[in-house]
């Protein structure tokens, strides 16, 4: 199985040795498979960094259910098809992939740990040892380390540092998000990306990617919570202060809104589908009663002989469903801990966040202010693959320039230069290259 690799390591996979590499992406989801290659174009001096879309491709799913491979074969081929279009588009052949990881085996805990550094200053090898030290507490048996994300560092007790580095003290301690999930989910999805004769650079939750997709700085450091409503999940994560600080996911979504729909209708899925998309609704209106809806029937051949119903039944079958949705989202909030700094305001993104009426269903639920969210910081991308649903592919992109200080993922620390500041992140260093 492919294994987490340091960031270097990473960009030296990813991005070519001139001045513009290639990043590819490869989104598995429910109910589509996503491949988007990028090329990192570098900027100037203090400017930020461009990533360009130039290749896109994208398959409807199969062999894959609530995010875990169910079907290799069927898998498989919609991996190799969704790539195989990118590669056409882009004109090239890529080797290399960042994978999101949606399973619902995914757990996020805080680790808090500290070192001796007898009242020297700090410098990188502390920090590098008080890091992996904290990764070491954080293994747990059957279980692979996603992310070990520093949310902040201590140093005698005194908190709230970025970066300890050139401080003094007599202990170094740093707290930890850490996301792990289950090995078979995750053996199974590199075995699937592997037989496509693709290697698996990194492997990205997939809450996380579609937060660094959609939400704006501020919005991350003064809290925030992005819910992704996908196909046959509905994803979450906590950003605070610039970091991660909880992610999760729930086997539900779209997906189960249509089954409802088919299951109480007695309508094929593909039909189910269709009607939610164009007449779905998560809260009833006052013409809906007025409205009539004409509902193909299970089995017959003559679409036009089918059942006519008001619009007000559709809307009553869909909204018990998202609204059991985000009572599981509140819960897991209300559990995790993470609320008080979670702030106010929550971004729904994902393919199925654009029912009408669902951001005020959300809003009443979880008593927050909400506005929806798509992708940003990417360019190129076509309007058809802009939007909402493909948050957490060019979340995936996004990740691979953002190229955070992770433990998981880092091999060495680099060394401070003149305009990085005391507190400034240390991923920051990689983010100025491009």
């Amino acid at each position: 199985m492919a294994s987490m690799i340091g960031s270097q390591t990473l960009r030296d996979k990813l991005v070519n040795s001139g001045r513009q590499g290639i990043v590819a992406a490869l989104d598995i989801g429910t109910s589509k498979i996503s491949c988007f290659i990028a090329r990192l174009e570098r900027a100037g001096a203090g400017e930020s960094g461009v990533v360009r879309v130039v290749g896109i491709g994208h398959q409807v799913s199969r062999g894959v259910k609530s995010g875990a491979v169910v079907d290799m074969e069927a898998a498989e081929e919609a991996i190799r098809s969704a790539v195989d279009t990118a590669e056409r588009m882009a004109g090239v052949t890529v080797r290399h992939v960042i994978v999101n990881l949606t399973s619902a085996t995914l757990a996020s805990h805080s680790v808090s740990v500290d070192v001796s550094i007898a009242g020297h200053e700090v410098r990188d090898q502390d920090l590098r040892r008080v890091l992996h030290h904290g990764q070491a507490q954080a293994v747990l048996p059957d279980r692979q380390v996603i992310h070990a994300i520093p949310v902040g560092y201590n140093i005698d007790g005194s908190r709230g540092i970025r970066d300890p580095r050139g401080m003094y003290g007599d202990r170094l301690g740093v707290t930890m998000n850490v996301v792990t999930a289950s090995l078979g989910p995750i053996r199974n999805l590199a075995i699937c990306v592997e037989r496509c004769h693709l290697e698996i650079a990194s492997f990205v939750v997939s809450p996380y990617a579609s937060g660094l997709a959609c939400l704006v700085e501020d919005e991350m450091d003064l809290g925030v919570t992005c819910i992704d409503l996908g196909g046959g999940t509905t994803s979450i994560s906590v950003f605070f202060e610039g970091n991660l600080l909880f992610a999760d996911v729930i086997p539900v979504g779209g997906q189960h809104v249509t089954n409802d729909i088919a299951r109480g209708l007695s309508t094929p899925v593909a039909h189910a589908e269709r009607m939610k998309t164009l007449y779905g609704s998560a809260l009833a209106s006052q013409s809906d009663d007025r409205e009539t809806i004409t509902v193909p029937q299970v089995g017959e051949d003559d679409e036009s002989a089918g059942t006519q119903i008001p619009r007000s039944m559709l809307t009553r079958i869909i909204q018990p469903r998202l609204e059991e949705t985000f009572e599981l989202v509140n819960d897991r909030l209300s559990q995790s801990g993470v609320g008080a700094v979670a702030g106010r305001r929550v971004v729904l993104t994902g393919g199925a966040s654009q029912m009408n009426g669902i951001e005020l269903l959300a809003s009443r639920i979880l008593e927050k202010r909400v506005r929806f969210g798509s992708p940003i910081r990417i360019v190129g991308l076509a309007e058809a693959t802009g939007g909402p649903a493909f948050s957490a592919c060019c979340g995936l992109l996004g990740f691979s320039a953002r190229a955070p200080a992770e433990v998981a993922e880092m091999e060495r620390v680099p060394e401070r230069t003149p305009q990085v500041g005391r507190f400034a992140r240390l991923g920051r260093w990689i983010r100025e290259n491009f």
